[in-house]
């Protein structure tokens, strides 16, 4: 990038001292004309060349910034469900302490039932939780995936 624009500013300088020899000689000179037609191409084509690179690196930053705002997505969702798993879990504790109590007290049978309850819930959390983990898992290895299969292809 730098030696794209070394090279722009270095054209531009010589034009400025082209343009200043045929003003000082009161005439064009056909070579001097042929070299200023000939550095205006060539300046001409380093920004054609500019410009395309600026369009690939914008489309980089943008596809970089979708990629990022995916991953970003996942683990939120990731995060939502481990905080469900830990208030599930949390929950399925309780239940067993309180269980615990009524077995050393006499069985309460609404108790047992919470207590079950609550141990499903856990599980449904947990399985939730390894499901986001996974679909995490998947969408960071997927872009290598496909990367080796279009090397390979």
């Amino acid at each position: 990038m730098s030696e794209i624009s070394a090279l722009e500013g270095r054209i531009t300088a010589a034009l400025d001292r082209i343009r200043r020899g045929v003003e000082t000689q009161g005439g064009p000179d056909p070579e001097l004309a042929t070299a200023l037609a000939q550095e205006r191409a060539a300046k001409d084509e380093l920004a054609g060349q500019l410009q395309a690179y600026h369009g690939q690196q914008e489309a980089k930053v943008a596809e970089l910034s979708a990629a990022i705002e995916a991953q970003q997505a996942q683990m939120q969702k990731l995060d939502t469900e481990l905080q469900r798993l830990r208030a599930s879990n949390a929950q399925m504790r309780e239940m067993n302490t309180q269980l615990r109590e009524a077995v050393t007290e006499g069985l309460a049978p609404e108790l047992l039932d919470q207590a079950v309850a609550a141990e499903l819930a856990a599980l449904q959390a947990q399985r939730s939780a390894d499901a986001a983990e996974l679909e995490a898992i998947l969408a960071a290895l997927k872009p290598a995936i496909e990367e080796s299969t279009h090397a390979a292809g």
